[in-house]
């Protein structure tokens, strides 16, 4: 499945196989005959690249007829493109917006989105080893080329031509208005993204580099995430498709078609990691060199702040000053203002400022240890940074720019109370506009700007853990919630926990780092209440193979029951031989009038099971070893009802099946029928692992006992249910939702029971969540867990 990229050579092998005829795109149609044709066009729009699991992926494109009139419209020249698997992705890293793409081997299938979009009626999807991708970087003249072969020892295979597109990167002196370049730089100076009047994002950079030349760059995007990710001064930008233009007698940069922009830290010696939001961008050995040139330069350069921000502990009044800092809290004030509650591990030797806010107004915690004054700082936000500093979770970090230390309250919005007892103290600003680069935003929690600020925080916590102020910090979560737990345990930290001896009941306010197995079909267990073993639910593989060896022991038995033999006919008829379907019921039940309530099947595949089960109440799978019905290995389910299938254990199971099955029986149940048939009944359970967190550590509990009421959903219902499977997904979504950072993740409060189990002559803690149950089902809302006794 290649994506054979063209060269612009001449020569042998380079055209399109002559057999091959190109189709219009108007002329297309779901009955066109795609044997042996093509499909041409100009990539007018490149989706993303869409993983749907392991080597799976699917991506759409559009391509434009280029030989089409000028006033044809898009629904006649333009069509949709869809790829699947590995084609998918090579064409993801291989093809550009504007390149030539010629394709065959495809299939024409009605467009779902043609309304929509307003393109062709069809869309064209290429799958398999017969689909092929012809492409013509927009800088090469349309040449085809064949697929050509090479032989390794071990093995032929087809050559997948990589695009290899190398950029050129122009020096700032060198730059001319009115063309489009790349270029590679540092930032000298920026502002964080701002609102136009229209629907865009605007930006502004200065940036520099080792010719000495300073340019402005302006940018606007649709998204925010789309604007550079600039930490701080001395950062290193890379822009591809910028346009030059000539403003104030001055050479300055402006975003054009096809932009995309690339950071990275400016700090020698940091790691050269690319910060984007591009979904596929390409940097290299090359890239990484220039990185590090600039890095090294800069810094000879003085161009880079010796200390890009300044600690609360050096901060003095009237100044503007840069912070690293993480949200503990944060309150609206008014319409125009907000306070965000912060602290970086250091202690301002000036007196700090106290906001007063309505106590439900404040989403995290309030304050450190009472005793440990001028480690909060109040931090009011306003005008246009309001809208930005709201969307912030507690417990993230953050960076303020030109951050204002204002002396006394006279400024102070609604604290009019607490003025006269404050006009000495500190406070922070953050004013409207964007002046001086003015603005704040998170920083990633990997970020190396904040590697020294976690250290910092760490140790403040670990010197203090038994402070119960500090604890709060920590277990307080973003939003408000009561406990609907009976009990009178005193909530503890985590750490506090595992200092305890087992065993104990615990109250804990934690969230959910990691969880085990990520497939949550691999939670499903089968539990056996006597002997107490837990089995994996086997999969349909395996229980369809063990159906398969049941069926070689098929033959006549002797136990009295009226059977029904069915012949089936041979699948292909000149390969299996043939078989038949035998159904025996019970003559006592027949009796009665129940004979369909209980029915043996013999002779079934697993499929053909499912089918029968799904009309009647009970079918038991059989076989007749030596002329004798017995049920199938236990491995396999020993009864199938509707969707629902039931297993027995082994160890404790005394299998008999006899002529006098079910007497006194009024009601036939997964229950009865392991009774008659004398199998020890396996219950359904969900069996994970949770590591949870909160700031005094990390603890792997289990959730087993009590995970049906965890979840709402019964074990036996998300074995057969896909339903019930995702209402578990769910749960688990919101709790640990894919790609969040801490901050963004839930408080759950929790019930922990410690116990001790012996291993290898050891005994050694365990801890099982117990009396809990989840809320906030509605996924557009903070779900968190609330203890409940049971």
């Amino acid at each position: 499945m290649p994506v054979l990229v063209v060269k612009d050579e001449p020569g042998p092998g380079t055209q399109v196989p002559p057999q091959l005829q190109r189709i219009p795109i108007p002329l297309l149609s779901p009955t066109s005959d795609c044997t042996g044709k093509t499909v041409k066009g100009r990539v007018v729009h490149k989706g993303p690249l869409v993983s749907m699991g392991e080597d799976s992926y699917v991506l759409k494109t559009v391509i434009q007829e280029v030989d089409s009139q000028q006033n044809m419209s898009p629904e006649h020249s333009s069509i949709n493109i869809i790829l699947f698997g590995a084609l998918a992705k090579d064409y993801s890293e291989s093809v550009s917006q504007g390149d030539m793409l010629l394709v065959t081997g495809f299939s024409v299938g009605n467009s779902p989105t043609a309304q929509k979009d307003k393109l062709h009626a069809c869309n064209l999807q290429l799958a398999g080893n017969d689909a092929w991708m012809y492409v013509w970087p927009s800088t090469v003249s349309p040449r085809a080329s064949v697929p050509r072969k090479r032989t390794s020892p071990a093995s032929t295979e087809v050559t997948k031509a990589v695009k290899v597109v190398k950029y050129t990167y122009v020096p700032l002196s060198d730059l001319k208005p009115g063309v489009v370049v790349n270029v590679y730089a540092v930032v000298t100076f920026f502002k964080q993204p701002f609102r136009t009047k229209g629907t865009d994002y605007c930006s502004t950079l200065k940036i520099t580099d080792q010719s000495n030349k300073k340019v402005g760059c302006t940018i606007f995007c649709d998204k925010l995430e789309e604007h550079p990710k600039i930490f701080k001064m001395g950062d290193i930008i890379r822009l591809h498709r910028v346009k030059t233009q000539l403003f104030n007698g001055a050479i300055s940069l402006l975003t054009s078609h096809g932009f995309s922009v690339v950071t990275f830290d400016g700090m020698v010696g940091s790691p050269v990691i690319p910060r984007t939001s591009s979904e596929s961008f390409k940097f290299g050995e090359e890239d990484c060199q220039v990185v590090e040139a600039l890095r090294t330069w800069a810094a000879n350069q003085s161009l880079v702040p010796a200390q890009p921000c300044v600690p609360l502990s050096a901060v003095q009044p009237t100044t503007y000053f840069d912070l690293t800092c993480q949200l503990l809290a944060k309150a609206p004030v008014d319409s125009s203002c907000t306070l965000l509650k912060v602290w970086d591990g250091s202690k301002c030797p000036h007196p700090l400022l106290d906001v007063f806010v309505e106590p439900n107004t404040l989403e995290g915690s309030p304050t450190l240890s009472k005793d440990m004054a001028n480690l909060t700082a109040n931090v009011l936000v306003y005008d246009n940074h309001v809208e930005v500093a709201r969307q912030f979770k507690p417990g993230s970090y953050l960076r303020i720019y030109n951050l204002h230390a204002v002396p006394g309250a006279s400024r102070l919005p609604s604290n009019d109370s607490v003025q006269s007892d404050q006009t000495g103290h500190l406070g922070f600003h953050l004013h409207g506009g964007t002046s001086y680069g003015r603005g704040l935003r998170v920083l990633p929690e990997d970020s190396p700007d904040i590697l020294d600020l976690k250290k910092i925080l760490e140790t403040f916590s670990e010197s203090d853990i038994n402070d119960s102020s500090m604890f709060e910090v920590w277990s307080t979560p973003p939003e408000s919630f009561e406990r609907t737990c009976d009990h009178t345990v005193e909530q503890v930290s985590l750490a506090e926990v595992k200092s305890r001896s087992p065993p104990q009941v615990f109250h804990v306010q934690v969230q959910l780092k990691s969880y085990q197995p990520q497939r949550l079909y691999q939670s499903l267990k089968l539990f056996c209440h006597k002997c107490k073993t837990i089995r994996d639910v086997p999969d349909d593989v395996t229980v369809g193979g063990l159906f398969s060896e049941a069926q070689k022991d098929v033959g006549p038995c002797n136990n009295g029951y009226w059977t029904l033999v069915l012949p089936l006919p041979r699948e292909p008829p000149s390969e299996s031989p043939s078989r038949t379907l035998t159904l025996l019921m019970s003559s006592q039940l027949m009796g009665k009038g129940k004979a369909k309530e209980l029915i043996f099947l013999m002779g079934a595949t697993l499929e053909e099971t499912c089918r029968i089960a799904s009309a009647y109440s009970n079918i038991v799978p059989v076989t007749s070893p030596q002329g004798t019905m017995t049920p199938l290995d236990l491995s396999a389910p020993f009864l199938f009802r509707g969707t629902k299938r039931y297993y027995g254990c082994k160890q404790c199971s005394q299998l008999k099946v006899g002529e006098s099955l079910g007497e006194g029986v009024d009601v036939w149940d997964e229950k009865s029928v392991a009774e008659a048939l004398g199998v020890q009944l396996l219950q359904y359970g969900l069996l994970m692992k949770l590591e949870l967190q909160d700031g005094t550590g990390f603890l792997e509990a289990l959730l087993w006992r009590d995970a049906e009421s965890f979840f709402h959903v019964s074990a036996e219902d998300a074995a057969a249910d896909q339903e019930a499977q995702d209402r578990v997904q769910e749960t688990m979504d919101r709790l640990c939702p894919p790609g969040s950072s801490t901050a963004e993740r839930p408080w759950m409060d929790l019930c922990l029971s410690a116990y001790t189990v012996e291993e290898n002559g050891q005994r050694r803690a365990c801890y099982q969540i117990c009396h809990t149950g989840t809320r906030g089902t509605n996924p557009h809302t903070h779900p968190h867990a609330s203890p409940r006794d049971t």
